[in-house]
């Protein structure tokens, strides 16, 4: 009862490590997992014994025989799970074909050359050699996460990395299993049609269950066939069946088909998708906590010497600083990606619980069976782990500075509320080479947004969900658009620091109407026109427009115009090079205005000579 209590006490506290330090958790879960667990048991404890036994001697600690191994199992079947849940079509419409070479090809380019540099190296023999490389084929979206949340990135950036690392898990496990098979049931790699019938198996049914149940869960949501206070615990049950009906019909299938289920779910019609995310978040952080500090407290300090010496120190470098930047730049080829975000992206690659959690299952089973060097496939891989983090964590920041990859200013923008107006506005900036992103409680105005090709996110200021969103990174501008004055100014409130850096901005209210000597600083468009006004000129006109400026004063003049014209309402300046600038209620933002400059405005055209948007 001690040591399940204490893990679960040890993790919390080791996430709240993390977070208040800016780190991934997986590295001070891996050390308190090693503090409890090998190190207790040689340098603290006189008997030898570990403060937390996951397994002992195979029939005694917190989870005799194989107990340990079906826990590990499961609960990456869930984490899994909702890492399928966050993955939007939307996101990779610009890296698509780059995310896929990096899960086909990387994949490949990683096995076979970190496993031939794992023989040569370490002598070991084939089999095991790519069983190692095929475990630490996979990159953690439970590390990558956290460290790109505190780097402000462009978005395809952020969008290859987090897709990488929850696409690859369940295509390195695959890997892994194939090997692992070759090597319970030959001993060598001879049975090539036996492994390829394998493969085809765990693809069709993990697709298959993965597909239908995701359908089945959906429609039984939708309908209200399920109460909702039993919404979370059913559709948790309905993962672990996947799960396990899966590997029943295919053995290793589960990891593909939960993701499969996890994307379908993600990107469906689903009522209450929202309620999932937080409900599987919090589970998968619990288990995530739990996890790490098992596998890492059943390591021994035998397995740990194993690499004291200069040949990890070796692997490690080959597998960090040659093969993953080999990987990314060749599957990288005529993308759109620049050189420096190439090298960001190849920088970054920490493995994480798929990877140490798989390693742990399979080597333990292979030194039941006797097999040679199987002693060094779990401490190999949990090195390249730890050694992948730590230098990320440490690093991945400075080095986004050093090689132009950080984001100085942030120029995309958070629209606070999707109405007609928000979604005109937002296609107009985001065709003028903005990335926009509106959010909105009402989701008839988030799908309205999305038929426009505009990326929206159905939520509400009020939860977390914004500020763990690690493809807002880029975003330096609020904009607080609501019919409710209290709304506007909370958005302000919670979100100018990280969303607003570069400027925030909201609607005026009815009071602060035609009166611009009291108008705020962060005041939008114009002293004249608020909420109601706006949605009435989109409403009657809802077309932007621009008018090329001929001087200051014929920019003065434009902006008297609007105050007086209650259905023409300016919104930007544009210069000459079409970078953008928001005009302030406050009408003293913006300083330089030159001939060649255009005004931006909503509503209804100054003369036939105005010049439309091109939306």
């Amino acid at each position: 009862m001690i040591e399940l209590a204490g893990i679960i006490i040890l993790g919390i506290l080791a996430q709240w490590v993390a977070w208040k330090f800016k780190i991934p958790a997986i590295l001070p879960l891996i050390l308190i997992g090693l503090l409890v667990g090998p190190i207790a048991a040689t340098y603290i404890n006189e008997d030898g014994s570990k403060w937390i036994e996951p397994v002992w001697n195979g029939t005694k600690g917190l989870f005799p025989g194989d107990g340990l191994f079906y826990f590990v199992s499961l609960a990456i079947s869930i984490i899994l799970f909702e890492g399928g849940l966050t993955l939007k079509r939307s996101e990779i419409k610009n890296v698509g074909p780059v995310i896929t070479k990096l899960i086909t090809l990387g994949s490949a380019i990683t096995f076979f050359s970190a496993g031939i540099t794992a023989h040569l190296l370490f002598n070991l023999s084939l089999d095991i050699s790519f069983l190692f490389a095929g475990l630490i084929i996979v990159t953690g979206p439970t590390v990558i996460t956290p460290i790109l949340r505190n780097i402000p990135l462009k978005k395809d950036v952020s969008t290859v990395l987090k897709w990488e690392s929850i696409l690859i898990d369940p295509i390195g496990a695959l890997v892994a299993v194939l090997v692992f098979e070759f090597i319970s049931v030959e001993g060598d790699s001879g049975f090539t049609r036996t492994a390829l019938v394998e493969f085809g198996k765990i693809v069709l049914f993990g697709t298959t269950f993965g597909f239908t149940f995701a359908h089945a869960l959906a429609f039984a949501i939708n309908r209200n066939f399920i109460p909702h206070y039993l919404l979370n615990v059913v559709s948790l049950s309905t993962v672990l069946l996947v799960f396990v009906e899966s590997e029943i019909f295919a053995h290793e299938s589960g990891l593909l088909a939960v993701v499969v289920m996890g994307m379908v779910l993600g990107n469906g019609k689903l009522d209450n998708i929202k309620e999932l995310l937080y409900f599987k978040e919090s589970i998968s952080v619990l288990l995530i906590s739990i996890l790490f500090i098992l596998l890492a407290a059943n390591i021994n300090m035998d397995d740990l010497l194993l690499l004291y010496t200069w040949k990890t120190a070796v692997l490690f470098v080959i597998v960090v600083f040659v093969i993953r930047p080999l990987s990314v730049f060749l599957c990288t080829l005529g993308s759109t990606l620049k050189f420096n975000e190439k090298l960001f992206i190849s920088w970054v690659g920490p493995r994480g619980i798929v990877a140490a959690g798989i390693a742990s299952l399979f080597g333990s089973k292979l030194l039941k069976q006797g097999v040679a060097g199987a002693e060094y496939i779990t401490p190999l891989v949990f090195m390249i782990v730890l050694g992948t983090v730590l230098l990320n964590a440490t690093t991945a920041r400075p080095f986004a500075r050093i090689i132009g990859v950080f984001l100085k200013r942030s120029e995309g923008i958070l629209m606070v509320g999707a109405s007609q107006f928000s979604r005109l506005i937002g296609r107009y900036l985001e065709d003028n080479g903005r990335h926009v992103v509106l959010i909105d409680s009402n989701q008839n105005n988030i799908q309205l947004a999305q038929e426009a090709g505009l990326e929206a996110i159905n939520t509400d200021i009020y939860s977390d969900e914004l500020e763990d969103n690690i493809e807002l990174n880029d975003v330096g501008f609020l904009m607080a658009l609501t019919g409710s004055a209290d709304i506007n100014e909370y958005a302000i409130n919670k979100f100018s620091v990280q969303f607003g850096e570069t400027g925030s901005y909201r609607l005026i209210t009815s009071d602060e109407m035609y009166n611009p000597d009291h108008s705020p600083k962060e005041g939008l468009f114009s002293h004249t026109d608020n909420y109601i006004s706006l949605t009435e000129v989109a409403r009657k006109y809802p077309e932007i427009h621009e008018i090329e400026l001929k001087s200051r004063e014929h920019y003065d003049e434009l902006i008297e115009i609007t105050n007086n014209e209650v259905d023409s309402i300016p919104l930007l300046v544009k210069d000459k090079r079409g970078v953008l600038e928001i005009i302030s209620s406050y009408n003293k933002a913006i300083d330089k205005i030159e001939k060649g400059y255009k005004l931006v405005y909503l509503g209804k055209p100054f003369s036939n000579k105005s010049k439309r948007s091109g939306m």
